[in-house]
């Protein structure tokens, strides 16, 4: 009898172990799918340069996502090398929904224009769209240029001589610099630099004639008199910069351009990580003061769902793929 006890207390001991075990890979089973997501630091992977205009808007949006989720959301900025490596380290990431990107336009650029880019319409997973802005066509304040018509008449006056400053090649706002040429057919050179700082110190020491950028990149130089706004390419004028024409204003009809930004992530992100995600940034974007910062640097929150916002992304790429070809650039 004392055998037979003891056995019984041995099975009920290892039926007790297996339970605790089983509870115990429940746990960990919960955590891997996403139960309480997010449960860690998130990362967001941006291929633009710390302190341009997007990097503003884009850390307003994580300052917010880090107090609504109680963890932190953090930038992290991989530069250069047409948008590849930032997108790459998401692709390459596991599909947890703790590394997204920030993609858009320049993104829809790439795929015509790179041949490792990434085609986020079969690699990634749309969570939400976050934000659209315009650029602005800027002089120094000491050029002679008082518009951006009187640029172009000196563009003409002296072919192969004046120049447009951009960021990295492959950007949106280079491949307006390029649209902008080929309609015009202006024989000027577009010059690319690294980020806003860099593109407004060309600027402001005369290496450059003229900047395309968003305002948030611009908007120091602006507020002090050191840069003069000559035109936006949006259909309105900025409330930000009243007196500044848009390009029809301006004397150059069928130009406007607006970029947008995005969060992306890899394919095989889970629905649940999506969901939260894009529930809780459209929350916020939706939010009076937040749509007010944004506008302090030029930007509309306009939170797309993930439908909307793989249909643009389909469009865009279509759009700028023209644009590619009728200028003649072999992809990279």
């Amino acid at each position: 009898m004392k055998i037979v006890g003891k056995l019984h207390v041995a099975a009920r001991a290892a039926v007790l172990a297996s339970v605790l075990c089983l509870g115990g890979a429940a746990v960990l089973f919960a955590a891997d799918g996403q139960t309480g997501y997010p449960l860690r630091p998130v990362r967001i992977v941006t291929p633009l340069a710390a302190g341009s205009a997007s990097d503003i808007v884009l850390r307003i949006l994580a300052e917010k996502l880090s107090d609504h989720f109680g963890v932190p959301v953090l930038v992290q900025n991989q530069p250069g090398g047409g948008n590849v490596a930032a997108t790459r380290a998401v692709t390459n990431a596991p599909a947890d929904g703790y590394t997204i990107g920030w993609v858009g336009n320049n993104n829809a650029i790439g795929v015509s224009l790179f041949n490792d880019a990434t085609d986020p319409r079969q690699d990634m997973r749309p969570i939400v769209g976050v934000s659209e802005f315009a650029y602005l066509f800027v002089t120094s304040a000491a050029s002679p240029y008082k518009s951006l018509r009187d640029w172009m008449s000196a563009a003409r006056a002296k072919p192969n001589t004046l120049t447009i400053g951009t960021s990295t090649a492959g950007t949106s706002n280079y491949l307006a610099a390029l649209l902008f040429k080929s309609m015009q057919k202006l024989d000027i050179t577009v010059v690319p630099y690294r980020g806003p700082a860099e593109l407004s110190v060309a600027l402001l020491r005369n290496d450059i004639d003229i900047v395309i950028n968003a305002y948030g990149g611009l908007r120091p130089q602006i507020e002090t008199g050191q840069i003069r706004a000559l035109a936006v390419t949006s259909a309105e004028r900025l409330p930000e910069l009243p007196n500044v024409p848009t390009m029809k204003e301006a004397g150059i009809p069928d130009y406007i351009v607006t970029s947008w930004n995005s969060l992306y992530g890899p394919k095989a992100m889970p629905d649940q990580a999506v969901d939260t995600l894009g529930g809780s940034a459209t929350q916020i974007l939706n939010d009076p003061a937040v749509k007010a910062r944004f506008k302090e640097v030029g930007f509309d929150a306009n939170a797309l769902p993930p439908a909307a916002l793989d249909q643009r992304m389909r469009s865009e790429i279509d759009r700028w793929a023209k644009v590619i070809s009728d200028a003649g650039l072999e992809k990279q």
